[in-house]
């Protein structure tokens, strides 16, 4: 083994370190159903509103 080289319990502490860092990835599909499902909240609401 070289200098630097880490056995396999040490490579998956590396990983493990390094998927706590790594941001979320961007989920295009979700954010587009969060934003449609508030749309149709607000849309719901205001549908309610005048009704009174």
């Amino acid at each position: 083994m070289g200098k630097y080289q880490l056995d396999y319990k040490g490579l998956k502490a590396v990983s493990k370190y390094h998927e706590k860092l790594k941001p979320e990835k961007f989920d295009k599909k979700q954010q587009l159903e969060k934003i449609r499902t508030e749309y149709l909240e607000k849309k719901q609401k205001q549908k309610d509103k005048p009704s009174e």
